[in-house]
């Protein structure tokens, strides 16, 4: 019997008070804020107008899947991302738990694991203030435990946020979401923030009672495509040093920026030897296609073979034992099996964004050069096996 797939990339669109509902008072002024300019609702972050969504209401909001060609490169001579774009009224099944989860019936999906939107951006607008930092994510974690669920009737898997700027209170929260039944973490992909104004590396051995931690208890760690602050690159070379959402298409930004954040975070803990230290830790690459694994690997490679005494193994053994990827659908799919494995991609929508797919078994379409049960591994068992329990 073919079981239900599960989306390792599904989102929800977060009410106003998301961060602040359950924020300590302290904090009000230092973390999020929603402020009314004229007839638009702005967001302040650490006092600073935040545009990584332009519309913080999500009302009216973008609908699934048009910009699914722009984003592959398919669009035709004359159209542009304006053009494309269509919007609709909030649905409820975008901020309801239980009509999420009939139009996850009606969508034939088992599961999904729902991230944040508005929450990928948060960190980095508040990286210069770290108590803020640690406060905003753990509040925002009570709202999403409030209103989704970590595991809302064993199918709809809220992905909490966990910042390092504070290894003491991560390991602290870690353990609070443990014990509140949290099946998977969200870590941003991008330099740790320091109290001093510089970062740390996702390697470094100040996190690992939380790696450790996790691998314990058996819940891996998703990256998911954000604000990794990457942006600053792309200012230095005279393009857009900010990350706007939907804001005019800067192409020298998104050239010097590329994947290069989920790139550096993933060599991060291989250089640094997180993997190594923490054997049964697990992550996942999410809604940040495929390609930069492949110059990862070269590279690491070369490294290995110049230095081999940085290294406690092949770096494309550690990649294939600890990494799970979620591909772009334009990605070749069948040389990223042979690079890791068909056991280790992921099947994953990002619906209901605009830039996903209008129907998240559209992915589906792209499994055509894999039998039967490969495509079974890709759009169910690799996500049970990642989160190590069953589900959906």
């Amino acid at each position: 019997m073919t079981l239900r797939p599960i989306d390792a990339d599904n989102h929800y669109y977060e009410p106003l008070d998301a961060f602040t509902r359950h924020l300590p008072k302290e904090f009000k002024r230092r973390g999020v804020r929603a402020v009314q300019s004229g007839k638009r609702v702005e967001l302040l972050i650490g006092d600073r107008v935040n545009r990584f969504v332009p519309n913080p209401t999500f009302d009216p909001i973008i609908v699934p899947g048009c910009l699914d060609a722009f984003f592959r490169g398919r669009t035709k001579p004359g159209d542009d991302r304006a053009g494309l774009m269509k919007v609709e009224p909030l649905r409820s099944e975008y901020r309801d738990r239980d009509a999420r989860l009939a139009v996850a019936e009606e969508q034939g999906l088992g599961a999904l694991l729902l991230f944040p939107t508005l929450g990928c951006g948060v960190e980095e607008a508040l990286r210069h203030d770290v108590p803020a930092t640690m406060a905003s994510l753990s509040a925002f974690n009570r709202w999403l435990e409030e209103d989704w669920g970590f595991c809302h009737r064993g199918r709809l898997i809220g992905v909490p946020m966990l910042s390092l700027a504070d290894p003491a209170a991560a390991r602290a929260e870690v353990d609070a979401l443990i014990s509140r039944g949290a099946r998977i973490v969200h870590v941003r992909p991008a330099p740790v923030p320091s109290a001093s104004g510089g970062g740390r590396s996702l390697g470094d051995r100040l996190h690992d009672p939380v790696w450790a931690r996790l691998a314990e208890a058996g819940i891996p760690v998703a990256f998911h495509l954000g604000d990794s602050g990457y942006n600053a690159f792309a200012g230095a070379w005279g393009a857009a040093a900010t990350f706007e959402g939907f804001g005019a298409v800067d192409v020298l930004s998104r050239l010097v920026v590329s994947d290069r954040a989920i790139h550096d975070t993933v060599g991060s803990l291989v250089v640094d030897g997180a993997f190594h230290r923490n054997p049964k830790l697990r992550v996942a690459s999410i809604e940040n296609g495929s390609d930069w694994l492949h110059w990862l690997v070269k590279r690491l490679r070369k490294l290995a073979n110049q230095t081999p005494s940085a290294f406690h193994e092949d770096p494309l053994d550690t990649v294939r034992r600890h990494v799970w990827v979620t591909p772009y659908l334009e990605d070749d799919l069948s040389a990223l099996a042979d690079l890791i494995g068909v056991e280790r991609i992921l099947f994953g929508s990002d619906w209901p964004h605009g830039e996903g797919v209008a129907h998240p078994l559209d992915f589906a379409k792209e499994l055509s050069a894999f039998g039967a049960a490969d495509q079974q591994r890709i759009l169910r068992e690799n996500c049970l096996e990642l989160l190590g329990g069953s589900i959906g």
